[in-house]
Order: structure tokens, then C-alpha cells, then sequence
């Protein structure tokens, strides 16, 4: 009977003349396995795809406890998870560590590097072809091309980082336990500076300021009084992407801490031992200290640069998609997360268009009926309108163009012109905005992503998108749409500032708590779950480990 089975099975495949029918499975590199990367597989759930994974880090990282993992508050492995481990069954995926170093949109080729070394060829490098490109190599941090930063300070974007840091720390109390040292050498040793006033800055000096005051000082009572810390930020606030209630609170807290806030200076020079800040007035200070961890933005990675040269996006910052993450100018090739960025399109562009299809008739007027059977494609289309609504207080399109018509001092609502049209929207465009370059973008970028592959050939017979205003029938997907889910600010002490949908804010030990189930929560696997769970429970219990492995 099994042989039966794998007879049949076997020659199902093949048509009576011995040629194999089955259908090539289609083949899908992805290029990264961050935020957007992971979310991207762990979504997939369609067998006709063949997954190609391209990464110099076999592993996806939770990036948010980062700060945590320079301190030992969470240990390195329990916020790692092996990216073969992520991804459905039934999706074929291979993995390969390398680096990818140049895109060929034209051959539909990337080239990379490997990570292991040459290979039995005596290469390092290789080519890989593809019929989908999904571009999701993040961004690395950016230096503003200021001197020294890159060859003498601390970056916090990887695993390897964090670790880097945390070794630095210990390393720091160990010398200065050393003899021989003076006062004023100790202090600069144990001076630890942070640039960027950003979630990440402001959440690794909030972990370092525990983690000296709680553990360290314990095992090194003589250098309490030698410990500085001291937060570099060029605008006028920290935080400045938060609620002013909790930019206000983060800064009043850090000055009872005792975290010396320097606002309004701008890093202008670093080296060995000291760096060089200037302050809106023009005075340049200079600063002595034992450590600096950068944090104040994010830049382009030079293989995206090159690409973006090949594809006419040379002067853009990041690479442009439209609103299906698809990148501009390129029909197979799609980029998702900090890398990229969505150009969307504006209403005021489209107004002529947008019109005409409205206008079945080709009266050069639209009725109320005719613009109502067009408004949820616009809505779905063009999202600055729905922020529009909201931000006006408004139900709808049609209160919208009353308004319009009320200013114009017209009173007919039975129909309505083209000028008109463009009274009622001209405004509308004012809520576009570019979105965040956090973990949640791209974790959502991932997922709409794969669940539009996954009915990529249903939707190419019954498209599901709104309609096409340049052109015939209706797109194949709906497009991207960002959904804010809320902020978090952990501010040491036990104590975080929550921000959520709403504008609702709270600020607390009770936020903590809810900082401690969300990230619980968020985990890829029950596995890192567990383990960041039982971390946080140890070091309640125990403390912090400042052993140096």
C-alpha cells in the first residue's frame, strides 16, 4: 500500500510523456531580517513561493529591550530568535549569511558577500536571482559626517552593540579601581555621555543610570561620587515625539536623578577623551569622558544608495515606494521599513483626474450620487483625507464640500463644479506625513506585505484595491495603511510614560507594568517570551550581573 501511494504520488507530477508539469514556485529574495523581514515570514502562508533569505545576522533581534541588554537588566540570547525558527511549514525558505552588496534590477540580481569566509571555489562572493525583490536591510545610525564619531563612539543598533556597551561599562569601574590613577582621571573614566534625546537615548541612560545606582555602587562603593551621566541633545527638548505632559516630566525626573539634560548643543567634534559640543549661541565646550553611546538618527546604507543612483532616487534620503510599498520605477522590487519611505501621492495632483472619473456623464458637473460612488475609493486612496475628517471633526466627505460651498457663499448642494471640488479638498494634503522609522511600521509593512502575496493571483482576477484614477479598473491590493498602536518612554525607576491611541497619557509604575506585558507580549516566540520574563523576574530578585564575559 505505501508503495502505491509513493507510486502515484511521484507520477502526478508527470504528464504521460514524461515531462513534469508541477509549476515553478516563484522565487522571493528578502534582503534583511529586522522588523520588517521577520513580520514578512512570519506572515507568508502561501506554498507557491519559494523564500530566499539574504542577511549577515542569522537571527531576528528585538530591538526595543536593547537598552536593557547594555545593562543585564535582559540578557542578550533571550531577545534573539534564530530566523530559520521563524516562518511557516508549508513556505519553502533557505537562509544564507551573507551581505548584499550591489542590487541588479535590470538582470534581476543581487550580488553579496559571504559572512563565513571563501568557499570551496576560494569566492566570497555570489550572485542570487529573483523573481520578487523585498528589500529590508534597515538602516544603519547616522554620524552627520562629524569627526571622531565613528571611530570613537558607541552606536546602538545590533546585539553586538549593546554587548560592546555593556563591556565597556564594567570595563570602566574596573580600571578605575586600578592604583595609580588621580581624581581627575577616575571621573573621566566613569563620565559616560549620551548623544540624541530620542527613545533610545533617553531609555539606555535611564537603564545605565539604574544600573550604576542599584547594582554597581554596591560592589564599587568608591566610585558613588565619581559617576556622571550626561545626556546631549541638540533641540530644545528631549522626547520630542511625545506628549509635552511626558517631555516635561522626563526632563524634571532626570534632573532629581541627577543626569545632567544639555539641550540646544549640537555635537560638533569628538575624540580620544573628550568631545566638543556647541550650544545655539555659538560656544563650543569641551566635555572629558570615558564613554559615548551615539544615538541621533538613522542614515542610508550604501547598498541602497548605489541602488537608489541606478533607479533615478540619487538625491532622496530613502528609497521611495508607492502606497503598495512597491519601489518607484520598479514592478518586482519592493522595500519596506527604515530603508524606505512611502511617497504618496497628493489629492491636489490628482484633482483633474479624480473629476473626470467621477463624472460619468461628461457634464462638467458632478451630482452628490455620482461624487458618493467614488468617495470610499478616494478615502481608501488617498489617506490625508480620513486624517482630514478626523482632525476637523467632520463625519464625512459630503460635510466637507457643504463647508466648501458655505465659503464660496453658495447654497445649491444638487451639484457641483470642478473649482469647487478643489475648494473643498485643497486643504487636505496638509496631513501628509512621513512615517515613523520604528519597529511598529515595519512589523505592519511585513505583514500587509506577505498577506498581499499571499492572494497576489486572486487579486490579479478580482482586484480588491480602490479604483484607478489614471487609468482603467481597480488596483490589485488596498494600499498600506499605518496603524499607530502607541509609544512607550521607559524613564528608569520603575517608572515609564505611556502614550497611546487617543492622546491618552499616563506616566508611572502602573505604565511599567504595562511596558512589562506589552513587550512580554511581543516576543516571536514563546520561547524568547519566557525567557525575557524569567530575566526581568531574576534580576528583581538578585540584581543586575556585572560580571565581564
Amino acid at each position: 500500500g505505501g508503495g502505491l501511494i509513493v507510486y502515484s504520488e511521484a507520477n502526478a507530477s508527470y504528464s504521460n510523456n514524461g515531462v513534469e508539469t508541477e509549476t515553478r514556485k516563484k522565487k522571493v529574495v528578502l534582503l534583511g531580517t529586522g522588523w520588517a523581514g521577520a513580520s514578512f515570514l512570519k506572515t507568508l502562508n502561501n506554498s507557491s513561493y519559494e523564500v530566499q533569505v539574504i542577511s549577515p545576522r542569522n537571527y531576528f533581534a528585538f530591538t526595543p529591550l536593547l537598552p536593557s541588554v547594555t545593562c543585564g537588566t535582559v540578557e542578550a540570547r533571550s531577545v534573539v530568535e534564530p530566523i530559520r525558527n521563524i516562518g511557516r511549514k508549508n513556505v519553502e525558505m533557505s537562509f544564507l549569511e551573507a551581505e548584499c552588496v550591489k542590487i541588479d534590477p535590470r538582470s534581476k540580481k543581487v550580488y553579496c558577500r559571504s559572512k563565513q569566509g571563501v568557499n570551496s571555489n576560494g569566492k566570497r562572493e555570489f550572485d542570487v536571482d529573483y523573481d520578487y525583490l523585498v528589500i529590508a536591510t534597515g538602516a544603519q545610525s547616522n554620524t552627520f559626517n562629524i569627526p571622531g564619531v565613528e571611530e570613537n563612539c558607541h552606536f546602538l543598533k545590533e546585539v553586538e552593540d549593546a554587548q560592546r556597551i555593556r563591556s565597556t561599562v564594567i570595563d570602566s569601574f574596573e580600571k578605575v579601581s586600578l592604583p595609580g590613577l588621580n581624581e581627575e582621571e577616575r571621573k573621566r573614566m566613569l563620565h559616560f555621555v549620551v548623544v540624541g534625546g530620542g527613545p533610545t537615548g533617553v531609555e539606555f541612560a535611564s537603564e545605565l543610570h539604574d544600573f550604576v545606582n542599584e547594582d554597581l555602587v554596591k560592589l564599587y562603593p568608591k566610585a558613588k561620587n565619581l559617576v556622571q551621566i550626561t545626556l546631549l541633545e541638540a533641540a530644545d527638548h528631549i522626547l520630542t515625539m511625545f506628549d509635552k505632559r511626558i517631555t516635561e516630566f522626563a526632563e524634571e525626573k532626570f534632573t532629581r536623578d541627577g543626569i545632567d539634560v544639555k539641550l540646544g548643543s549640537m555635537v560638533v567634534k569628538v575624540n580620544d577623551k573628550e568631545i566638543s559640543a556647541k550650544t545655539k549661541g555659538g560656544e563650543v565646550s569641551t566635555i572629558p569622558y570615558g564613554m559615548i553611546v551615539w544615538s541621533t538618527g538613522i542614515g542610508t546604507r550604501p547598498v541602497i544608495k548605489d541602488f537608489m543612483k541606478q533607479i533615478g532616487q540619487g538625491n532622496r534620503r530613502a528609497l521611495a515606494t508607492d502606497e503598495w510599498l512597491r519601489v518607484e520605477g520598479c514592478d518586482n522590487i519592493y522595500a519596506l521599513g527604515d530603508c524606505a519611505t512611502i511617497n504618496q501621492r497628493k489629492v491636489m495632483e490628482d484633482i483633474a483626474a479624480i473629476f473626470k472619473k467621477a463624472d460619468k456623464e461628461n457634464s462638467g458637473t458632478l451630482t452628490m450620487k455620482e461624487f458618493q460612488e467614488v468617495m470610499g475609493d478616494i478615502c481608501d486612496r488617498y489617506p490625508q483625507v480620513q486624517l482630514y475628517l478626523k482632525s476637523k471633526g467632520m463625519h464625512g466627505i459630503t460635510d466637507l464640500l457643504k463647508e466648501a460651498q458655505a465659503e464660496n457663499g453658495s447654497n445649491k448642494s444638487v451639484e457641483l463644479d470642478i473649482e469647487e471640488l478643489k475648494s473643498a479638498l485643497c486643504q487636505v494634503d496638509s496631513q501628509v506625513k512621513l512615517l515613523p522609522a520604528t519597529g511598529q511600521v515595519a512589523a505592519q509593512q511585513g505583514t500587509y506585505l506577505a498577506k498581499c502575496f499571499d492572494r497576489m493571483e486572486v487579486c490579479e482576477k478580482n482586484p480588491e484595491g480602490p479604483i484607478r484614477i489614471r487609468g482603467e479598473g481597480r488596483h490589485r491590493f488596498r494600499p498600506f495603511r499605518y496603524r499607530h498602536l502607541g509609544q512607550f518612554a521607559p524613564l528608569g525607576g520603575e517608572q515609564t510614560a505611556a502614550q497611546l491611541p487617543g492622546d491618552w497619557v499616563s506616566i508611572g509604575h502602573s505604565s511599567q507594568w504595562l511596558w512589562y506585558s506589552v513587550y512580554a507580549s511581543k516576543q516571536v516566540s514563546w520561547r524568547t517570551r519566557v525567557l525575557v520574563v524569567s530575566d526581568w523576574m531574576r534580576r528583581f530578585i538578585f540584581g543586575r550581573d556585572s560580571s565581564r564575559i
